[in-house]
């Protein structure tokens, strides 16, 4: 409130004086995983020293608030031109850089911010605020660790941000979710032996939406936790008829998000999904990401543990795309690596692509897993692929993802899915 006050008397100086004032909401990147695996106190600790971090970027007559969870507003009085907000917004990144020391172990933290300007932006604290907020989530969409000034523009983007997220509460109680499958076959003879599960939104009004729009959303919102509840359990229930119908176990695979996996529900909402399905463990893989595995906590790997010993497969997704910190490799009861499919499609045409798969597929081998080549699209590939041991493999070349019913029909079909 005291922050909400010093803004509306700036701006009345400003009137006065003709001057600027400028508008900065700061959010940290990733607070929420720290308080989930380091615990609370690590979190306050973080904010505390954030706030310290930001306080030394400003001159005296600047103000910095905490508004709640990890934002904070910082208010820039009696400035000269628009360009001052961005040297403050610099030196901010900037302080950000070296790392905070949270329970003993170095903890890298960006932060996103949005900037507003008085009276070029708005005339009224309010809609600065709400500018400034929205220019936030342009800094956050450009990557971590940015900063954003305010234009016409981004209003439209926060509108469209709110209504997604909006409509997103309702898709599943409107049965607007749907699972696409994806074969992935063995890479010698072509057999099919599991299926990816592939999320997929279709709403009245917008039609079929990818997931690579909504799923940030999902992520950020929390809805990704009864999403994701929710996919599990009908990917089960899809594997269970296919055996119906064809009398063959076919695997699924399904994708777990970051947000998802920490959730201190998760292991049960697999066993429930896999209880009220009637699958056995076993033909069910779940997909993480590499940037999920090299946050290296012990929930993490207490998590995996547990499904492992269950019988759950478990793969890494998108191999090589992260960091690659092969450690986990060892220390994790990882059954698959998935190799991403950038790789991929330049194995004919790139001599690094090829040796890079390659040492990928050996490597996986003496590490004793099996290795999954996404996003094969020729047949070259295929030939590429077998040559080199490639266990299995995804992608157009065999089928693109299908909605339920086609995948039964092409079950049905391909002569050598079975």
């Amino acid at each position: 409130m005291l922050a909400l006050d010093r803004l509306k008397l700036a701006l009345a100086q400003a009137r006065r004086e003709s001057s600027l004032v400028g508008v900065m909401f700061l959010d940290l990147d990733n607070f929420k995983h720290i308080n989930d695996t380091l615990g609370h106190d690590a979190g306050d600790n973080l904010l505390i020293e954030a706030a310290r971090r930001i306080s030394s970027c400003l001159r005296g007559t600047s103000t910095v608030a905490r508004l709640g969870g990890d934002e904070f507003l910082v208010i820039l009085p009696g400035l000269t031109g628009p360009e001052a907000t961005s040297q403050v917004a610099e030196r901010i990144l900037k302080t950000f850089a070296p790392p905070y020391l949270l329970n003993g172990q170095e903890v890298f933290v960006t932060t996103s911010i949005g900037i507003s300007v008085f009276p070029n932006d708005s005339d009224n604290s309010g809609t600065l605020l709400q500018h400034a907020d929205a220019a936030m989530y342009q800094a956050k969409h450009k990557g971590k660790s940015a900063y954003a000034l305010f234009a016409p523009e981004m209003t439209e983007v926060s509108h469209e941000r709110l209504q997604m997220e909006s409509l997103m509460r309702r898709a599943l109680e409107q049965k607007e979710f749907e699972l696409y499958y994806q074969p992935i076959v063995r890479t010698e003879s072509g057999q099919l032996c599991s299926a990816e599960a592939l999320l997929r939104w279709n709403n009245p009004g917008m039609g079929m939406v990818m997931p690579d729009r909504f799923i940030p959303l999902a992520e950020e919102t929390g809805l990704i936790t009864p999403i994701g509840e929710w996919v599990l359990r009908e990917a089960c229930l899809a594997a269970i008829r296919w055996k119906e119908s064809t009398g063959t176990d076919i695997g699924i695979s399904v994708n777990v998000s970051p947000r998802q996996f920490r959730d201190p529900g998760f292991v049960d909402t697999v066993m429930n999904a896999l209880k009220a399905s009637g699958l056995p463990p076993q033909q069910l893989e779940l997909e993480i990401t590499e940037r999920l595995i090299l946050d290296n906590t012990i929930e993490t790997a207490d998590i995996l543990r547990q499904l492992d010993q269950s019988g759950i497969r478990l793969s890494v997704d998108d191999f090589g795309t992260g960091y690659s910190a092969l450690s986990y490799l060892k220390s994790y009861p990882f059954d698959t690596l998935k190799i991403d499919k950038s790789f991929v499609q330049d194995v004919m045409k790139e001599r690094e692509d090829a040796s890079l798969v390659k040492a990928i597929i050996n490597m996986a081998h003496s590490l004793g897993l099996s290795v999954i080549a996404e996003g094969v699209e020729e047949e070259a590939q295929t030939h590429f692929l077998q040559q080199e041991g490639c266990d299995y493999s995804q992608g157009y070349f065999y089928s693109r993802p299908m909605p339920e019913n086609e995948f039964q029909e092409w079950l049905k079909t391909n002569h050598r899915a079975l």
